[in-house]
């Protein structure tokens, strides 16, 4: 697969995911509406399965464009897409204008999401500094451990106390470690230090941290998206509530983990994205739920507030595609395109093709955008074997041509040709 492919394969699979992702976004939150009254883990299972489709989608899709060849050419839902959200009538100029913009698109994305990719590594790396080289404190260690007996976790669970921090963080799983602010340690009553632990030893227990670098992987692949901030942050909200519970049933006083989130509260300082951290989530809204349970439900509605990101995507859309409304293509150009036909690789005739004795003529229109490249292709009459029809379109796709111009100035144009396999 030529490099034209490949960017024409992730650059279809990153604009098709603004509406798989606004799609996605918006069935989530009518699921979280649904359950609003239910416990917190169904909440949060819906929430997960709401980021993982918004990753197995466009995985699937581009698996699918790097394995069938599909990558330099549109689609009808993304043409689809651009006429809804621009209000103006669809033709195939759009798919001009997306191609014409695919190595840009890549390219930043690219970029972002290596920074991206860059933090986080940075912060691994920060955690890691931090379990060996950070101060041990022997009675805290002591208390951890019993805290650990207590939540069934068999594993060793480290404890460090760190200055600077504002909050317990947990990070790690095979051999996790509780990063403890010293100013909590020298400065929190020792019970309401121990219930704050208790929380982290909740995550432990439910293996949070693996699906939180879950989550920085999809944020960090499709960072551009507002639905998938948001459903992430749907699901922070959710597992902190739910590591409250347990924290709390192991207590036997949500009071004093009310009370130790109240003291928290007072510190509010951002904690490392790839930790669970104690004052995670909206701190308010977890001591009112742990102090009246019964009355105060944290998923009982959600607010409307959380549309405005994918409301602003789509008026962003509008704008955009309306100032780059293509105009429709000439359907008769003072010139019409030229093949380059040494860019144009022989057909391979497919083997099973061969096997079967398949033959027949393939007849194809298709658009040469105004950089010589193949920005569509429709099919206008089969030769009876789709893989005759499929080799067919996967050659044309890999030619350049000189565009077809008015008055001197490129065009998008459409073309015809016709693709004859004999076994003579």
């Amino acid at each position: 697969m030529s490099s034209a492919d490949l960017i024409g394969s992730v650059g279809w699979t990153l604009v098709h995911f603004l509406w798989q992702g606004t799609l996605i976004g918006c069935a989530t939150a009518l699921v979280l509406m649904a359950l609003s009254n239910a416990r917190p883990e169904s909440r949060y299972l819906a929430a997960c399965l709401g980021l993982l489709l918004c990753l197995a989608w466009p995985a699937t899709e581009l698996a699918l464009r790097l394995h069938g060849g599909e990558g330099t050419g549109g689609d009808a839902m993304v043409l689809f897409a651009a006429g809804l959200v621009a209000g103006a009538p669809i033709d195939q100029g759009w798919a001009t204008v997306l191609a014409e913009q695919l190595v840009p698109i890549v390219a930043t994305w690219a970029a972002c999401a290596l920074a991206l990719a860059l933090r986080m590594v940075s912060g691994l790396l920060w955690i890691g500094r931090a379990a060996a080289h950070e101060r041990r404190d022997a009675p805290w260690q002591a208390r951890i451990d019993t805290l650990a007996l207590r939540f069934g976790i068999g594993r060793a669970v480290r404890l460090r106390v760190v200055a600077g921090l504002a909050s317990p963080v947990t990070a790690g799983w095979w051999r996790p470690v509780v990063l403890v602010p010293a100013a909590l340690v020298s400065g929190m009553p020792a019970p309401l230090l121990e219930a704050l632990l208790a929380h982290e030893m909740a995550h432990i227990q439910r293996h949070d941290y693996l699906v939180n670098l879950g989550q920085n992987l999809v944020e960090t692949l499709f960072f551009y998206h507002p639905a998938v901030w948001w459903i992430s942050g749907r699901i922070r909200v959710e597992r902190e509530q739910i590591a409250d519970d347990i924290a709390a049933r192991q207590l036997g006083e949500p009071r004093r983990l009310a009370l130790a989130l109240s003291e928290l509260e007072k510190i509010q300082f951002p904690t490392h994205h790839l930790a669970q951290a104690a004052n995670g989530g909206d701190l308010m809204s977890r001591i009112k739920r742990l102090l009246r349970p019964q009355s105060h439900t944290l998923g009982q509605a959600l607010n409307w507030k959380a549309g405005i990101p994918m409301l602003g995507l789509a008026a962003v859309s509008a704008a955009v595609f309306a100032h780059a409304a293509p105009a429709a293509p000439q359907a008769q150009p003072d010139v019409p395109a030229v093949a380059d036909f040494k860019s144009c690789d022989r057909p391979l005739y497919p083997a099973e093709s061969i096997k079967l004795h398949h033959t027949g003529t393939v007849s194809l229109d298709f658009m040469v955008a105004t950089n010589g490249k193949v920005a569509d292709t429709r099919l206008k009459k089969s030769s009876g074997h789709a893989a005759l029809d499929d080799a067919a379109q996967t050659a044309l796709a890999k030619c350049t041509f000189k565009p077809a111009t008015t008055k001197g100035k490129p065009v998008p144009a459409w073309t015809a040709v016709q693709y004859v396999w004999s076994l003579d």
